[in-house]
This record gives structure tokens, C-alpha cells and sequence, in this order.
């Protein structure tokens, strides 16, 4: 009986409610090169230029943008599965949260949070940061960062993470490409400590030859009933 799943969630999921992916073919975030708006150096040179970037992200995520079939099937789960559903995302986007998801870890941090650089408080932010956004606990101007994970950082939660797939009966990597590490790892964990491994994607990715299973096809597609599945088998 399954008792614990543990699921990946990449930038695939979340291109189905169009949000587009940061990095392009050619290297560049939205026309910009990651060291300039995707690093903790390029946040000290050039603060206004990061600020902007992601308030412009931030006001395409709340433009109308809604949570998919592919987001709502992992809540069901979520809801329904008898056993623990843990939610790990690279996505720093709220979809899995609109869809009713509540077990989550956002690896590389959250669009609609902000951090203080020097009391280290977090805070929800819809509207724009600038550089004269002051901190809601320390009072201080201009130390707000978005609280994403860039380019040199550690990821969140990784402890847990990696604990959660040692202890996995089943780990379901969904939209992600298998290139960006540690993430690209997570199933070569989970299936060395005796989980059953599945893929989900549109196409084959570096890491598909790793999974005992692949399913390819819209995570919005396949996921319904790939969920359907593993009720069954928690049942």
C-alpha cells in the first residue's frame, strides 16, 4: 500500500495557464541576462532594474491567471489520498495554492514574497517593490528582495526535502527538464531509497532514462487520471 508520495512540480505546469518560462533558447530572462536580474551581485549593482523585473512578473501572475486541470488534480490528491502528499515546486508562482494545494514547498521561493536583507523578515507583496519600499518590521528602506532563490543561493527546505524522498513510495516529477540540480536529482534519490519513480512531461528530458515510468502528454491531461491511479493504489 502506498503510504507516502512526494511530487516536483516545473515551469511545464505552470506554461499550461501561461505564465511563460524565465530563461529562453538564447540564455536570456525575459531579454535580460540572468546575472543582471537573477543574482544576489546583480541585485547590489543594480537594484531598480531587479525590482522591475519581477513587479512585471508579478503583475502578469495576478492578471487573470488561473490555476489548470494539472494544478487542481495534484490538490485532489492532495485531498483524497489516505497516505502523506508532500508538494515540492521550483515554481514561484501561487497556481498550486489557487487549486486548493496546502502541503507545499516553494524550493525556489515565492513571487508574491518579499525579504529584508537585514532583519531577514518575509511579508506577502502584491504591489510593486521599489528601491524605496521600507521593511514592515525593521523599518528599513531599500532592503526589500524578491524572495527568490537566484543563481548561487541554496534552495529552501532541502533537509526536508531530501527526507521526505527517503521516505517516498512513490515520487511524480511533473513539467521540469532534469537540467537544473538539485532538483535533477530528486528521482535517482527517491528510487535508491525504494521508491517508485514516474515522469510526467511533455517530451523526453536528460533524466527520463532514471524513472520506472513516463508519461507523456500536458500535465493538464494526463495528470487527471495518472491521480486517479494513484488513489487507487493508496486505497
Amino acid at each position: 500500500m502506498t503510504s507516502s508520495i512526494v511530487i516536483l512540480t516545473g515551469a511545464g505546469i505552470s506554461a499550461e495557464s501561461g505564465i511563460q518560462t524565465f530563461r529562453g533558447a538564447d540564455g536570456l530572462w525575459e531579454g535580460h541576462r540572468v546575472e543582471d536580474v537573477a543574482t544576489p551581485e546583480g541585485f547590489a549593482r543594480d537594484p531598480e532594474l531587479v525590482q522591475r523585473f519581477y513587479n512585471e512578473r508579478r503583475r502578469h501572475l495576478l492578471s487573470g491567471i488561473e490555476a489548470n486541470a494539472g494544478h487542481l488534480a495534484l490538490a485532489r490528491l492532495e485531498e483524497e489520498f489516505q497516505g502523506e502528499v508532500l508538494l515540492v515546486t521550483q515554481n514561484i508562482d501561487n497556481l498550486h495554492e489557487r487549486a486548493g494545494s496546502k502541503n507545499i514547498i516553494h524550493m525556489h521561493g515565492e513571487l508574491l514574497k518579499a525579504r529584508c536583507l537585514d532583519c531577514d523578515e518575509e511579508m506577502l507583496v502584491e504591489n510593486d517593490l521599489g528601491i524605496e519600499s521600507e521593511c514592515l518590521r525593521c523599518d528599513s528602506q531599500g532592503r526589500l528582495r524578491p524572495d527568490i532563490v537566484w543563481f548561487g543561493e541554496m534552495p529552501y527546505q532541502m533537509p526536508r526535502i531530501e527526507t521526505a524522498l527517503g521516505n517516498a513510495d512513490v515520487f511524480l516529477s511533473i513539467g521540469t527538464s532534469g537540467l537544473v540540480y538539485p532538483a535533477a536529482g530528486f528521482g535517482q534519490l527517491a528510487r535508491y531509497a525504494g521508491a517508485r519513480t514516474i515522469e510526467a512531461n511533455l517530451e523526453e528530458t536528460a533524466g527520463s532514462s532514471s524513472f520506472d515510468r513516463c508519461v507523456r502528454g500536458k500535465a493538464g491531461e494526463v495528470l487527471p487520471g495518472l491521480v486517479d491511479e494513484l488513489l487507487e493504489m493508496g486505497s
